[in-house]
């Protein structure tokens, strides 16, 4: 099994990035992987932490529309570059988390993804260099209230709510280009989402330099890859799971967002 690499929080509330065996057990690292963190000899028991989303990245990039099927089902074609928006650092949340279901929305969709975490600083690359700059790979739920992205014609409050990135579970550092990615709500064995990562419309490295030529990506930042086909409305109650091969399932709930509600990220 490849390398999983965390982040946690410890009882006692403090934060390690860290190797997770298959024991569940945590081998705390000096710093963060993608900044050579390197192992020491502190061991952390499964009963002893909670697991957090992988990263605390300092901008999530995410890409609308890039898997073909998906741009036929929200009535368009696949844009001739990558179609870029921004989701904010807080919108993320943890493995096993709720997302809060806001009370301005009526429709709240699912999204399943492939995520990047890029692990060297990027500006200005080439498709081939920003290859070298993806460290590793992750998954992602890009939660949308999906009425108010088409009443605002804009897409940041839809996107932007807190919790509704959850990431995670943790990172892994190789992929295969053919992962089969996969969504699943409640205890239906058939996926509601199910598709290859290779039938993106533009591939990770190609978004990376992309993106590289608008922005500045740090060591850290997250990259969402887009969504496929299948796309559709959360309930309060449901069990969302994203499944990417390689990698394991990213698992959350929805439940009623209260006013003062705040997640551990």
């Amino acid at each position: 099994m490849a390398q999983r690499y965390v982040r946690i929080q410890t009882l006692a509330g403090k934060l390690y990035y860290g190797l997770l065996h298959l024991d569940r057990r945590v081998q705390v690292l000096d710093a963060p992987p993608w900044l050579r963190g390197q192992p020491t000899d502190q061991e952390i028991a499964p009963e002893n932490y909670q697991l957090l989303a992988p990263c605390a990245p300092s901008k999530i990039l995410a890409v609308g529309k890039n898997y073909m099927k998906h741009a036929a089902e929200m009535g368009g074609e696949v844009p001739k570059e990558p179609l870029l928006f921004i989701k904010p650092s807080t919108a993320i949340t943890a493995p096993e988390s709720l997302i809060h279901y806001p009370p301005q929305s009526q429709r709240v969709d699912y999204e399943g993804e492939l995520a990047l975490v890029i692990g060297d600083r990027c500006v200005d690359c080439t498709a081939e260099a920003a290859q070298s700059k993806i460290w590793g790979y992750t998954i992602a739920n890009d939660v949308t209230a999906r009425d108010l992205q088409k009443r605002d014609g804009q897409w940041t409050r839809a996107k932007g709510f807190d919790t509704f990135c959850p990431l995670g579970p943790w990172i892994v550092r190789e992929l295969s280009v053919g992962a089969q990615l996969q969504t699943f709500l409640n205890e239906d064995p058939d996926p509601v989402q199910s598709a290859l990562t290779s039938e993106m419309v533009f591939a990770p490295n190609v978004l990376v330099s992309y993106i590289s030529q608008v922005m500045t990506l740090l060591p850290g930042d997250v990259v969402l890859t887009g969504t496929p086909e299948g796309i559709g409305p959360l309930q309060i109650g449901d069990r969302v799971r994203i499944e990417i091969e390689g990698i394991g399932c990213l698992e959350n709930t929805v439940a009623v967002r209260q006013p003062s509600e705040m997640t551990i990220s």
